[in-house]
């Protein structure tokens, strides 16, 4: 690619530049190509999706007992559910999926004292598909079972820092542009407000914030590469600053895969406390690969909406399930109650239809009607098919008791995160709070401690930012996504140690260090000529 067309893709998302990088890589003729651009995993969690087909297929024999005609089934009978269920799991015995059927009822009535027919009943009825989600924000079992889950993954088990309502969501992708739309809609946030970002950060976090209808002004809380990616002490006060409205961080991050220390989410804590008023956006997607994680919504629980999400643990990216979530007792529905006022005016105007005291309505409940525009909040809600393959995602990380799933996970990623440092000729950083998910790799950096600074600053200047990501491409057929994309620095690359087998990230290391390589020598034949 030449650099006039390298300029005009700059401008690119890096999600969207790596359509153009595959169609560069599939022109290696039989040269194998190696995609490591997207974080859906290459694994598939068996258990729970076998005890959703398992329910399935006894929901259906449920709705064959009340026939109503040649082809058509009826709504299956709730009284007795559960023991017809068990039974029907007695047959083939030790059937995929079974097991955690069977252990997920016996959690959920003595941990809630869940009558089982009505818990049997919602997954059967959810399972089949036959009505609208009641509630629409999220079936009742359903989202307290999530929210234990929860609980476990994001508060170390404290239970009251995990009181969280919740909204099933598709995906946090999903979820991020429902939670701007309503503190838009609800003033509590206005277009042109002055928000922060933890940077780098997911490329669609960048981008969504500056669109016409937000129009957000952003301060970037940037984390320090030659601290492991930590965020400076320096960079989090920042959030002390009163015109900053809002702070958005994922965490752990993406690209740079580390989660926050305790001293950074102390210190957030800390700040929240002294700004009542300032709105904590936290996206914890990565909670699961990181050994005793806690999320900015334990020491900010009031303050705090939560994003969460199934896919990348799981290996469920195309299930689209994920939850927004937000503390029962919080700082911004007090301030929705005390609002008056053209604030006031405005949510009669908005929320009139479907409240009697649309000035009251939480912030949570006006996301549901947002998302489906208002008129149709009778119909909203994620399927409910879905919502059941999310609790059962749910009881199986709850019900891993000694955490042999997540070991197996957390080893799969760092194996090859290993591997693709080592073919790089690196040696993999040891540091507890990686995910071990993605890799960072900043390349000038990497050519300045392995040719020099001459010959770093040669690279920066003569070659457009993209065009390491271009090359890999076009002459390797490795597809990574180019990490300034994401406010890395630029021509650094991010790699998926997620969607492919083992035994590919070693040649991709291999492959990055000889590209480097071969700029090198370009570089000492201009010097030497």
């Amino acid at each position: 690619m030449e650099r006039a067309e390298e300029r005009r893709y700059e401008g690119l998302s890096p999600f969207e530049l790596k359509n153009k990088l595959v169609e560069l890589a599939k022109h290696r003729g039989e040269r194998m190509m190696l995609n490591a651009g997207r974080g859906n995993p290459n694994w598939i969690a068996l258990e729970p999706r076998a005890a959703f087909f398992r329910l399935g297929e006894f929901a259906l024999g449920e709705a064959r007992r009340v026939a109503l005609a040649a082809g058509f089934g009826g709504l299956p009978k709730k009284r007795g559910i559960a023991d017809r269920l068990r039974r029907f799991l007695a047959g083939p015995a030790g059937a995929p999926g079974d097991a955690l059927i069977e252990r997920g009822i016996d959690y959920a009535r003595e941990r809630h004292g869940f009558d089982p027919d009505l818990l049997v009943g919602e997954w059967v009825d959810g399972i089949l598909g036959d009505h609208y989600p009641l509630p629409v924000r999220m079936l009742a079992h359903a989202e307290a079972l999530v929210r234990d889950h929860l609980v476990a993954e994001l508060f170390a088990g404290d239970a009251s820092a995990g009181a969280f309502d919740l909204f099933a969501v598709e995906g946090a992708s999903a979820g991020i542009a429902y939670v701007f739309q309503s503190l838009v809609h609800s003033r509590l946030l206005a277009p042109g407000d002055r928000i922060a970002l933890g940077v780098p950060v997911f490329t669609p976090y960048l981008e969504v914030p500056r669109l016409p209808e937000y129009r957000f002004e952003l301060v970037e809380v940037v984390q320090d590469e030659a601290a492991g990616w930590r965020y400076p002490a320096t960079e989090i006060d920042k959030l002390r600053d009163p015109r900053v409205k809002a702070f958005l961080a994922v965490n752990p991050s993406n690209p740079t895969a580390v989660a926050m220390d305790a001293a950074t989410v102390a210190r957030i804590g800390e700040i929240v406390r002294a700004r009542p008023e300032l709105i904590v956006i936290t996206d914890d997607v990565y909670a699961c690969f990181v050994d005793g994680f806690r999320s900015l919504a334990a020491v900010a629980p009031a303050n705090t909406i939560v994003l969460y999400s199934f896919s990348k643990y799981w290996g469920a990216t195309g299930l689209r399930l994920g939850v927004v979530g937000l503390h029962r007792s919080n700082t911004l529905d007090e301030r929705l109650a005390a609002s008056g006022g053209e604030a006031l005016a405005a949510a009669r105007a908005r929320y009139g239809a479907v409240s009697t005291a649309p000035g009251a309505m939480k912030l949570i409940d006006r996301m549901v009607a947002d998302s489906r525009a208002i008129g149709l909040n009778h119909t909203a809600g994620l399927s409910s098919p879905q919502q059941v393959q999310m609790t059962l995602l749910a009881l199986d990380g709850l019900l891993d008791a000694g955490q042999g799933r997540k070991r197996e996970a957390r080893a799969i990623v760092r194996g090859r995160f290993e591997r693709l440092y080592r073919g790089a000729g690196l040696s993999p950083p040891e540091d507890p709070l990686l995910t071990h998910y993605y890799a960072s790799l900043d390349i000038p950096a990497l050519a300045r401690a392995r040719y020099g600074a001459a010959f770093a600053d040669w690279l920066v200047a003569s070659f457009e930012p993209i065009d390491f990501v271009v090359r890999l491409a076009e002459e390797r057929g490795i597809v990574l996504l180019d990490g300034g994309g994401f406010d890395a620095p630029k021509m650094s690359v991010r790699v998926s140690l997620a969607n492919l087998p083992d035994d590919a990230y070693g040649p991709i290391g291999r492959g990055i260090a000889e590209l480097l390589a071969e700029y090198h020598d370009q570089w000492r034949r201009r010097s030497a000529g």
